[in-house]
């Protein structure tokens, strides 16, 4: 009997020392990785993020494995900490996962502001009838916009009069993955909607590079079903819409930018270039990027100064200039590098690609050592011309041969469309 119970606490001794030795190890290799990340300026998330309350959190790292992402989240003597904030992309399953509620999801951060609409529970803004869905709404995630697009919709359909009459019962501003989910709930409710695209399908989708690869969730689509994809390339996404819209008959105005929106008692006008629809509701589903940023230089009304990369292809052979640090930046860049004969350089006005994320950060490294990615941080664009670029870099202005400029500087957020309607905004510095 005595013998078994040194037998017992001997393995539980084994146990509990294994236990907090690899515990040991993963707080100091989550310590390096923060330390890293903070060494390297990598400290702003660039949307939703979790702030953990240390007084609450327990250190039992639900958070850490509940992240799809890795290496976001962590435990640091004893407490969970955002150990590489740049990485993390807004998926939320961190608070889901916390047993003690220690989580809380927050846009911006004391430093960087995020403008954010404001919206109720329901989607619905300080305006009676105009509702917000997807990424304009702080959404970015695919599975998170469809959700929402759906979610938007069963509360415009439960708005008065709705059904009756004469009158649209909602104008859907947008085509992207909250757009499509709306539009295809109207469709499903019978409602009488038009759907309007500036663009193409796919909205913010449709603007990636070709090739890149888009992280998803399953997610259950009105009248479509499941769509069972957990990784997939732009390529295949745009095709999977595109099968929707053949599927279920989806009519979709496309090439049709809205101009005005404005209200006469519970009736609202949406004017376009080339129509006037009168609605009960209207849905916004447009993106965040809003009217491209343009760098203000001389020469920048020159046809071969792009806002947006389409196919890499079509730059193979030329010089290419990307002007950018985030994310769009460094894929296109890194993207027109793989093809034969090109010359890219990337300029960054920064000293780092903080708001990019690792891989891609990686990628432009690995081209760069290459020999297929020349990079300027800390440099300026001064002119655009013809034949050359002139771009100042430690206080010089050089000029470099140039066939095109693609210029990936963000836009600038349809904040002031919004107030011009009546919405209202709020700018988050670390609130949820």
């Amino acid at each position: 009997m005595f013998t078994n119970l040194l037998t017992y606490a001997a393995v539980a001794l084994l146990i509990w020392g294994a236990y907090f030795y690899l515990r040991g190890r993963a707080e100091q290799r989550h310590a390096a990785l923060h330390a890293q990340a903070a060494a390297e300026g990598m400290t702003e998330p660039p949307s939703l993020h979790p702030v953990i309350d240390g007084g609450k959190c327990i250190g039992c790292a639900s958070c850490v494995h509940a992240c799809p992402e890795e290496t976001v989240l962590g435990v640091i003597d004893g407490k969970g900490h955002l150990i590489n904030p740049t990485h993390c992309i807004g998926h939320g399953a961190c608070k889901a996962a916390c047993p003690v509620d220690a989580i809380t999801l927050v846009f911006g951060t004391a430093k960087r502001g995020v403008d954010i609409p404001v919206v109720k529970p329901n989607f619905e803004t300080n305006v009676p009838g105009i509702f917000i869905a997807g990424e304009l709404g702080g959404m970015g995630l695919i599975r998170n916009a469809v959700e929402q697009g759906r979610q938007a919709m069963e509360s415009v359909r439960r708005m008065p009069a709705v059904g009756e009459g004469s009158l649209l019962d909602v104008v859907i501003v947008g085509a992207g993955p909250a757009g499509i989910s709306a539009s295809l709930t109207a469709m499903y409710h019978k409602l009488r909607f038009v759907t309007l695209e500036q663009d193409t399908l796919g909205g913010t989708v449709a603007h990636f590079p070709r090739g890149k690869v888009v992280m998803t969730k399953p997610v259950k689509l009105p009248i479509v079903g499941m769509a069972k994809f957990t990784e997939t390339s732009k390529e295949n996404l745009l095709k999977f819409w595109e099968s929707v819209v053949a599927r279920t008959g989806l009519q979709i105005r496309f090439r049709e930018r809205v101009e005005a929106i404005t209200k006469d008692g519970e009736v609202f006008t949406v004017t376009t270039p080339v129509n006037v629809y009168r609605a009960r509701a209207v849905l916004l589903c447009i993106g965040r990027r809003g009217t491209p940023r343009t760098l203000g230089v001389e020469g920048e009304h020159l046809s071969k100064v792009v806002y947006r990369l389409v196919d890499p292809e079509q730059y193979c052979g030329q010089h290419v200039l990307v002007v950018g640090g985030g994310d769009s930046a460094l894929e296109a860049a890194t993207s027109i590098a793989e093809c034969a004969g090109t010359t890219v350089t990337l300029s960054y006005r920064g000293d780092n690609f903080s708001r990019a994320k690792e891989a891609n950060r990686r990628r432009v490294e690995e081209a760069r050592r290459a020999g297929r990615l020349r990079v300027l941080l800390n440099s300026n664009v001064r002119a655009i011309r013809v034949s050359t670029v002139a771009i100042e870099e430690a206080g010089r202005v050089h000029e470099i041969p140039n066939d095109a400029v693609i210029v990936c500087a963000g836009g600038i957020l349809p904040t002031g469309f919004l107030k011009q309607i009546g919405v209202e905004v709020q700018t988050k510095y670390g609130t949820a």
